[in-house]
């Protein structure tokens, strides 16, 4: 597995993309927002998301899951109902 921390919004908090150096599948942890930077880390390494993961529901972290998810198709992950 390997994994590539992308810093986004304001508050630069992390997103982490991380993926299986095996079969090149991959998803996204937290995409807070700046989607363009999130899509070119994709592309930079070459992987294929298959969901999208949330660790918890605050705006830094999920606000930019539902765009990220509808360009890619996939499955939003999380967080707790409880956030």
């Amino acid at each position: 597995m390997k994994v590539v921390i992308i810093p986004v919004t304001a508050f630069q908090q992390n997103c982490s993309l991380l993926w299986c150096t095996e079969t090149n599948m991959a998803a996204v942890v937290d995409p807070g927002g700046e989607i363009d930077r999130i899509n070119t880390a994709i592309a930079a390494q070459g992987v294929v998301v298959e969901k999208i993961l949330l660790t918890h529901g605050h705006i830094d972290h999920a606000g930019a899951a539902a765009d990220l998810a509808e360009q890619l198709s996939v499955p939003i992950e999380g967080p707790h109902i409880e956030d």
